[in-house]
């Protein structure tokens, strides 16, 4: 079933339901940045165990949206998008009743694999299911949409952290999935590539999961126990050996996870480059602001979240009329000057220091945050458009499955990336003030073996006099904000390239469905 309008009962439904359902799945991305302040301190996590709760989800979430994608694609795109739906609340539900940090783990991981039943098959419901004509409406619709709650997460978790609420973050889902599934039950027709005939490849989502894991885990292992030790070097080594196996299967797989041949044509890959610079610029970027809002400039979590305030409006206020103005004048243009301004942001954040906290807002981090909302205005639309019309209709799935899946793979590597980073920078920076310092030898390392916590990190129990304990407090302030300012500097160097890639590699015209083979 095709050709749908928008205008019809049918069109509208089908824009509720797969935009309420993957609402869920952009809000648990990002509002837990908020509160990782809370939900360390309750769980007891470690600044390594921070990374993990957040790239568990994105592991499985990257490695299983393609072959989502083509479960989909093969076997019906409304079952298995509502079988997405139904793992997600499952997950949601034990991540809030977590008792400890390995089980919100393990719960997340539940969530990821729901997730990526879910992104992928959205875009493709509503491109196999509405008319041409209002198709790149409708996909304008969803990314504007799914981008605002995605950056209006952290205003949400920020209110419920606040309250000790962390939890209801992952409660909300339940009522919000269940009435996603009774629309698109009752409202929404299935629709399913009939030409389709080959297996789903399982042993390529394993590869990626395994390799994406190992390359993680060495990341975050390295700066506890040095670059050298073996097990991250093992890891390391193994993780990237699965992926290039991976290659290997998908190039001679009958039924590939990923059709390799489609970054044959520089366009398609332009566009899946610029994702994964811009995204994991995004993904890192955000997560340090959060951190460094909460844990070194008092800010509550509520006033963190909202921050990101001029995300909501600005996208939800003009995300259309980007839209319809990248038709007319191509979106190599928009896609261009986005990544640019994102990156200015970046560089400006990057210069802010210790402030007085909250009321120094508006001549501190405000102007910054604007320029990336700015640059994300001018990227999102025409950015998603660009992938989803750039093969065939009837792999969809997977078109939307392989730049989603870039974008979580960014995100996973930019959090393994700067968390690594992060807590070397910090924890060499805090080694170099202490020799400066008078403290006792026992005391520095009992100073020093708190800077796991990163942000986080608390004035160990030993006998301190009160100016020293205000002493250690600044080592570890000036110790994260120089980490945070080095993460910034490289976020920003993302975004250029980005803008490069668009340059260089992007087409402004809409791209064929002959030029890229299916």
């Amino acid at each position: 079933m095709s050709g749908i309008s928008l205008k019809s009962a049918t069109g509208r439904w089908i824009l509720f339901s797969t935009i309420l359902a993957t609402s869920m799945v952009f809000i648990d991305g990002s509002a837990l940045n908020v509160v990782l302040p809370s939900l360390q301190t309750d769980l007891k996590a470690t600044g390594a165990d921070v990374f993990w709760v957040l790239n568990a989800y994105l592991l499985v979430l990257a490695a299983m949206m393609l072959p989502g994608g083509s479960l989909g694609d093969k076997f019906g795109r409304k079952k298995i998008f509502a079988i997405g739906i139904v793992l997600f609340i499952i997950g949601s539900l034990l991540c809030g009743l977590s008792p400890n940090v390995k089980f919100l783990i393990i719960s997340r991981l539940i969530q990821g694999l729901g997730g990526a039943f879910m992104i992928p098959g959205s875009l493709s419901l509503i491109t196999s299911l509405i008319k041409d004509g209002e198709r790149g409406k409708a996909i304008g619709t969803w990314s504007a949409v799914t981008t605002i709650v995605s950056i209006g997460g952290p205003v949400i978790g920020g209110i419920l952290g606040d309250h000790g609420l962390w939890r209801y973050i992952f409660f909300i889902n339940i009522p919000v999935g269940i009435i996603s599934l009774i629309v698109l039950w009752l409202k929404v027709p299935e629709t399913s590539n009939e030409e389709d005939k080959g297996r789903v490849d399982i042993p390529g989502a394993l590869l990626l999961v395994a390799g994406l894991a190992a390359i993680t885990y060495s990341f975050l292992r390295f700066p506890a126990v040095g670059i050298s030790d073996w097990q991250v070097n093992t890891f390391l080594i193994f993780g990237v050996l699965d992926l290039v196996l991976f290659l290997i299967v998908e190039k001679r797989s009958k039924s590939p996870m990923i059709r390799l041949t489609l970054f044959r044509n520089r366009n398609f890959t332009g566009l899946n480059l610029l994702t994964f610079f811009l995204y994991g610029a995004l993904g890192g970027g955000m997560l340090f602001l959060s951190l460094n809002l909460v844990q070194i400039q008092g800010y509550t979590q509520t006033e963190s979240g909202l921050t990101f305030l001029p995300f909501t409006f600005l996208l939800g206020l003009f995300s259309r009329y980007i839209g319809s103005l990248s038709d007319r004048l191509g979106s190599r243009i928009f896609l261009i000057a986005g990544p640019f301004t994102v990156g200015l942001g970046f560089l400006f954040l990057s210069f802010i220091e210790q402030t007085r906290g909250a009321s120094d807002y508006w001549l501190t981090f405000f102007p910054g945050i604007i320029l990336i909302s700015i640059g994300m205005l001018l990227t999102v639309v025409p950015l998603t458009t660009s992938v989803m019309t750039s093969i065939s209709q009837n792999y969809s799935g997977i078109s939307s499955g392989v730049n989603n899946a870039v974008s979580r793979i960014a995100g996973i590597f930019s959090n393994a990336a700067f968390g690594a980073l992060a807590l070397l920078l910090f924890t060499n920076l805090v080694v170099q003030q202490l020799e400066k310092s008078d403290f006792r030898e026992t005391q520095k390392n009992n100073i020093i073996s708190e800077t796991i916590n990163l942000g986080n990190a608390q004035v160990p129990a030993d006998t301190f006099t009160p100016d020293q304990k205000k002493q250690i407090k600044q080592v570890y302030r000036n110790a994260f904000l120089d980490a945070y300012q080095t993460i910034l500097i490289v976020c920003t160097v993302m975004c250029y390239s980005s803008a490069l890639i668009a340059y260089f590699m992007v087409e402004g015209k809409k791209v064929e469905e002959k030029q890229i083979p299916a």
